[in-house]
């Protein structure tokens, strides 16, 4: 049976959680810290309760959006509060909610200052981050796209490593400048809207947009500013190179969240509006797009084999790991209707978007644990460290080889079918990317033996007794991931179907455009 929410705005009950928890922390006085931390915490995992409440009462129908909430904002342009969700929109808020309670847990131990200020850039991070997956109006879309920018640029900037101003000036700039152009494109769509119809009324609607039709013109230079901002996002090979800077000055759980949930935003982005509003030019770019993919997992993976620094491996396999998604999303655009594995190709994006959050979330929250006791990244320096810590190497080992892809665990599913959509529009592009799993067991296997086995590294021997196996607050941060990534892996189901219909609807969108010569 179902669960009931009518009546109730359960969508803006779970954006807004966390940013009346972040107004409370602010009024606490500073010197009660525990207090602070109870409250964020407790806001999060409230929030997570209330994406879980909503998850139970969500009915995965084809193309069907639930729980919509719609206010007139700024009527004079057509400009309105409207969020619901589909089956998309609501993994990727359960995938948030629960990301963001383990990291908030996680930072309690590393972060040693201004912990207020911690705590509410976090919880209004959380706020855009749900934003961006639940809002149907561009305007409003727009404004939780640029909120996430704020935060994330202080976590950064504030609580990070020796280069963090570097990184989050490059962080800014890159971000900055897709999105600008992202609002330029949005209200340019707008207008065209307005002037075809003379009225502001449902000029920024999501549904209204799709259901217009646009000529090739706005919907190429839309297509083309929307594919940037969300490229850069992902990010995409060649605007990729402000992730690795800014994974490896952000603190811990800065990491996970910008692995684990910003870099979806790009691939969200591309699903939920730059695909199904602009369908010819999504077509028409198709080509390129999966050009770019293939060549990002395969830089990602070679750059990632040479990495002497742990997170900067984890950072570059990110690169390559996302290029998976941006193939299977624009594999299944160029693949005709009625062809095998068209669905395949996106359902197996979307996949990979939630067990890549799930999978690098978990490893940047183990390279923390790592660095807390060792204050060094360091791969050469931390040979033999399985002996000292054997429930780390364990666990450690368990999520390498669920990156790797391992059949049973959650990373192998979604490259499965990203890789049948491949084939299923080019045997070359499916055999390319296929190849490129080498790679990944190679830096990743070799990574871990010369992290966790041999004898003990002279580094570590020097370390003495502060080397400890990992602790339970920590256990207790990896173990829901760790549950997910077994679930997921043998009941990918429970997934797809709550994605197929949000899939269907958006190749829905595309399929008027194609032929059957276009493929290969």
């Amino acid at each position: 049976m179902s669960i009931d929410l009518t009546g109730i705005p359960i969508v803006s009950i779970v954006v807004f959680l966390p940013l009346i928890g972040g107004l409370i922390v602010a009024f606490v006085p500073r010197r009660f810290e525990g207090a602070m931390k109870a409250i964020a915490l407790g806001a999060a995992l409230l929030a997570w309760v209330a994406s879980l409440v909503m998850l139970a009462a969500y009915v995965a129908t084809p193309g069907d959006f639930q729980f919509l909430e719609t206010t007139p904002w700024i009527p004079i342009f057509g400009i309105s509060y409207t969020v619901g969700v589909d089956g998309l929109s609501v993994a990727l808020v359960v995938l948030t909610t629960t990301l963001t309670w383990i990291s908030i847990l996680a930072s309690f131990g590393p972060i040693k200052t201004r912990m207020k200020e911690y705590l509410v850039s976090f919880l209004v991070l959380e706020v855009g981050m749900l934003g961006v997956f639940v809002a149907l109006d561009l305007f409003l879309f727009y404004v939780f796209w640029e909120i996430v920018l704020v935060p994330m640029y202080l976590i950064i900037g504030i609580w990070g490593g020796a280069n963090r101003i570097y990184a989050t000036i490059k962080f800014v700039l890159y971000t900055l400048v897709g999105s600008l152009l992202m609002l330029v494109a949005i209200l340019a769509t707008a207008y065209t809207f307005q002037a075809a119809t003379g009225s502001w009324d449902g000029a920024f609607d999501y549904f209204t947009l799709r259901a217009h039709g646009f000529d090739t013109t706005l919907q190429a230079f839309a297509f083309l500013a929307f594919a940037l901002a969300f490229a850069i996002k992902v990010p995409m090979f060649p605007f990729h190179t402000w992730l690795p800077d800014a994974h490896v000055e952000a603190p811990t759980a800065g990491s996970v969240i910008l692995a684990g949930v910003l870099l979806k935003l790009g691939g969200y982005g591309f699903i939920r509006f730059a695909v199904p509003m602009y369908p010819d030019a999504a077509v028409t770019f198709a080509p390129l797009i999966i050009v770019m993919s293939v060549i990002a997992i395969i830089y990602g993976a070679i750059v990632a084999l040479r990495q002497p620094d742990l997170k900067k491996l984890v950072a570059y396999s990110s690169v390559s790991h996302m290029g998976f998604v941006t193939l299977g999303i624009f594999v299944s655009v160029l693949i005709p209707l009625g062809v095998a594995g068209r669905e395949q190709g996106m359902q197996g994006a979307i996949l990979q978007m939630i067990n890549h959050g799930l999978i690098t979330g978990a490893l940047f929250l183990l390279v923390g644990v790592i660095y807390e006791r060792t204050h060094d990244r360091t791969i050469a320096k931390m040979g033999g460290l399985g002996a000292p810590t054997p429930v780390y190497a364990a666990i450690f080992g368990f999520f390498v080889f669920a990156s790797v892809g391992l059949p049973g665990l959650s990373g192998f599913v979604g490259e499965f079918l990203v890789f049948v959509g491949a084939y299923a529009y080019n045997p070359w592009v499916a055999a390319v990317s296929a190849f490129v799993m080498i790679f990944a067991a190679a830096y990743l296997l070799w990574m871990t033996q010369r992290v966790l086995f041999g004898p003990l590294s002279d580094f570590l021997t020097g370390l003495g007794h502060h080397l400890t196996d990992i602790r339970p607050v920590e256990i207790l941060t990896l173990a829901p991931l760790g549950a997910l990534v077994v679930v997921l892996g043998l009941l990918p189901g429970l997934i797809l179907g709550l994605i197929n219909g949000s899939v269907a609807d958006v190749l829905a969108s595309v399929g008027g455009t194609l032929t059957a010569g276009i493929l290969r």
